[in-house]
């Protein structure tokens, strides 16, 4: 296990030495006032240059990432991220900017932002987005804020029910109880599909809306779109289409198509912007036109040939995040939208579904795969039920991958599948890629049948071997603290 930087050096080592102040330079207690500094020096660790550099060279190598190998993180859309965003979201006009500064001296940014949102608009169909949410789930709240927000103009303050399938991410039901919803779940059909007469049941007069992926967490394209925004809106609800899938059809069709009133887009995954560990993120929020004066504020407007911030909207829900969300987000984001254009994004959704089906075809003989004859969009979801007879479950066939060098799939969801694994291979990988991964899988397949039980050791070849993930979940070690 690679040894923290604190255990590595002796005393009395340095990476770099620092000047003495130029005569005349005030001394820093001067400064600060001596009754600021610290009476002892903080334990740092003593270490030369070349011990630094080759400890976090090492470390890095200890992450996983869509630029170390294939990440077929189902429901997450890891895909690889152009090197050439990066780049451009590092230009000193955006990166140097700050937001504080006039807005004549951002004019590009404004620029920037006010483009985004109408490509945004043109590609879900939808009449007018924001830009502030800062994450996928940051977003559902700032729709459902709008929602309640529009049920409350028309005093229709009865309707704090929201609906949501039972095949939905976990975030849509959180981030309506926050919101102050009461939550009701919704049952699959045995397509994997809502259930119609369910939903018909549900919806009523104190519904305030559905809250939707289609494709949904299956990777299944609900075919009664159509007949579930009718009874949803036949109710009086709002229908709100969570973005996370939205790889699997950008440039097929639109939200707005299908009878949606509410978005969010997950930039962070459709539109190639760098992902996990915590951020950064963007979830940015479209709606239709009845919608529009319930957008947080500011607005970034064109009068004329400038841009400039607008706050004065009086049913706006207010500000949702500090300054105008993740700037450098858009930015990738815009680049990536223009790079590809309308029909590099319609061959992006193409290729992202032949992928997903060419696995699923291909490891359809090894694990059980429920609605398998529904096909699949994007992603699909495999059950280890076999496997878990045999002695091994869905979470040691993961751990087994990590030693065959691939990211597990997402496990144990959606939840209405038994040791299920969630597999999205995205567009961006090769065949080749495909082939191996499958291979890797079709092998673990045959060790479960010959020697299951050695799958419970998985991973031997990772930095760290099978932890106790509840626990490090609940109580991680933040602070290196010496013996």
């Amino acid at each position: 296990m690679t040894k923290l930087i604190f255990e590595l050096g002796a005393p009395g080592r340095r990476a770099v030495t620092l000047p003495q102040p130029a005569p005349g330079m005030p001394e820093i207690g001067g400064v600060l006032g001596k009754e600021n500094l610290r009476a002892d020096a903080p334990m740092l660790p003593e270490a030369a240059e070349n011990e630094v550099v080759r400890h976090y060279t090492a470390l890095s190598k200890l992450n996983f990432g869509v630029d170390s190998g294939f990440y077929p993180l189902g429901s997450c859309t890891m895909k690889y991220n152009p090197k050439i965003n990066e780049k451009l979201c590092a230009l000193d006009g955006f990166a140097g900017a700050h937001p504080y500064q006039r807005a004549e001296d951002v004019q590009g940014c404004l620029a920037l932002i006010y483009e985004l949102e109408r490509k945004l608009c043109r590609i879900c169909g939808m009449d007018a987005f924001t830009l502030q949410p800062a994450a996928g789930a940051h977003g559902e709240l700032t729709g459902l804020m709008i929602m309640a927000a529009y049920h409350q103009k028309r005093n229709d303050a009865q309707r704090r029910v929201v609906l949501v399938p039972d095949s939905a991410h976990g975030t849509n039901p959180a981030s309506a109880a926050l919101a102050g919803f009461e939550v009701r779940q919704v049952p699959s059909n045995e397509h994997g599909m809502v259930d119609l007469e369910a939903l018909r049941a549900l919806a009523g007069p104190d519904t305030s809306g559905l809250m939707l992926t289609n494709p949904n967490t299956l990777g299944i394209f609900d075919r009664q779109i159509l007949s579930i925004a009718a009874i949803v809106h036949d109710a009086g609800g709002l229908l709100y289409y969570d973005g996370a899938n939205f790889n699997a059809v950008v440039g097929k069709t639109t939200p707005a198509a299908m009878g949606f009133d509410i978005v969010h887009l997950n930039l962070h995954k459709t539109f190639g912007t760098p992902h996990g560990g915590g951020g950064p993120g963007a979830g940015p929020v479209g709606v239709v036109e009845k919608l529009r004066q319930f957008l947080p504020v500011p607005r970034v407007i064109k009068e004329g040939e400038a841009y400039r911030l607008d706050s004065a909207y009086l049913d706006s829900i207010g500000r949702v995040r500090s300054f105008y969300g993740n700037f450098g987000v858009l930015v990738r984001a815009y680049a990536y939208i223009l790079s590809n254009g309308a029909q590099g994004l319609d061959e992006i959704s193409t290729a992202a579904v032949l992928n997903a089906n060419y696995i699923m075809r291909a490891l359809s003989g090894h694990f059980e795969i429920p609605y398998e004859n529904e096909g699949c969009m994007h992603e699909f979801v495999l059950s280890a039920e076999k496997q878990k007879a045999q002695g091994a479950s869905a979470l040691d066939l993961a751990k087994g991958l990590i030693d065959r060098g691939y990211h597990p799939p997402t496990i144990y969801f959606p939840l209405i599948v038994h040791e299920a694994m969630m597999i999205e291979p995205t567009e961006s990988e090769s065949r080749e890629t495909l082939d191996a991964f499958i291979a890797a899988m079709c092998a673990l397949a045959d060790l479960c049948e010959s020697d299951a039980q050695s799958l419970h050791e998985a991973p031997v070849s990772a930095p760290i071997g099978r932890t106790d993930e509840a626990a490090a979940a609940r109580h991680p070690v933040l602070t290196y603290r010496p013996e």
